[in-house]
């Protein structure tokens, strides 16, 4: 385990044009705030992360496993065998729920043990996943739809059409989300009762994550390396800022702020959830891919790496 102490570095925010709302901070201030970076190796490739509320979890796409770390201080408790290429991953409350892209499956497991539940056929490339309180939401990267499962037994009871190959998904408590790729990239906003497509908002190509922070979606878009504000309860494109470092990926809610994980910089960017003004970088030394937030700490992965990082604010 590696661990250093950095300080925030605080950059202006720029803002896009059409829809904005949030204004930018008048001048730069001062940040005192500083946090901690923990890397923890996991062995083998690191690439989607979830929390069980008092774990994380990390899928390896490359051995086909998924690691389970204590939050606390990234002790490894345990690797599961999973499906072919095991990729997004979510916790329904009692057990993790892993999409396995090659496999077209999606697998079930019990967080307490990593015991194998079940494994439940979606389709070619599963490539998002969620849960809304009673099942699970399945993307495919290449057959158009969403598969909606059963959270008791795994059991389709759903399948509904979107316009193009579909990523990252997300539910905000209502709704479910999912964002579509390529050219023309949309967020689309779906009622789970039924899944009938209730709205659709247009950003563009590249969409790369979604995180919610309790009014708000926040979407990335890795070209031309900006973040979307949208109001979940309308759908309406509130503001787009440009984010400092540039090519941001993952995205994750703290309670008060959003990170974003810039891929080619090595480094996150912090942005007050309240008004999209930019709260500072911080600088990493691997290249981030995904993030999370696990009520205490954030933790990313790194792009083609076998480490985790842990980033915690340090307790005066």
């Amino acid at each position: 385990m590696k661990s250093s102490k950095i300080t925030l570095a605080l950059h202006s925010t720029v803002l896009l044009g059409i829809g904005v709302l949030f204004p930018l901070a008048a001048t730069a201030q001062s940040l005192d705030a500083s946090y901690v970076v923990e890397r923890f190796d996991i062995g083998e490739y690191a690439q989607y992360l979830a929390s069980d509320g008092e774990n994380i979890w990390v899928t390896q796409h490359h051995v086909n496993t998924v690691t389970k770390l204590r939050a606390s201080d990234g002790v490894i408790l345990g690797t599961f065998p999973v499906g072919l290429t095991p990729g997004p991953i979510t916790f329904d409350g009692a057990n993790m729920w892993i999409a396995n892209t090659y496999g077209g499956d999606v697998s079930k497991l019990r967080a307490s043990d990593g015991a194998t539940l079940g494994t439940f056929h979606v389709g070619q490339a599963p490539s998002g996943i969620a849960w809304d309180g009673t099942n699970i939401w399945v993307t495919s990267f290449n057959r158009y739809k969403v598969t909606k499962l059963r959270g008791s037994d795994g059991a389709v009871v759903g399948s509904f059409p979107v316009p193009q190959s579909a990523g990252d998904v997300l539910f905000d408590g209502r709704n479910i989300w999912i964002l579509t790729l390529y050219d023309e990239g949309q967020v689309i906003k779906l009622r789970p009762s039924d899944g009938k497509q209730i709205g659709t908002v247009d950003i563009g190509d590249e969409l790369k994550g979604m995180a919610f922070d309790g009014s708000k979606l926040w979407v990335s878009q890795y070209v031309p390396g900006s973040v979307h504000a949208l109001v979940a309860s309308t759908g309406k494109l509130q503001g787009a800022f440009l984010v400092p470092g540039y090519n941001p990926w993952g995205v994750a809610f703290d309670g008060s702020n959003i990170w974003l994980c810039n891929a080619n910089t090595f480094s996150a960017t912090v942005l007050r959830a309240k008004d999209g003004s930019t709260v500072g970088t911080v600088t990493l030394d691997r290249q981030p891919w995904e993030i999370i937030y696990d009520g205490t700490s954030i933790w990313t992965t790194t792009f083609n790496s076998p480490s985790v990082s842990k980033i915690s604010r340090v307790q005066e």
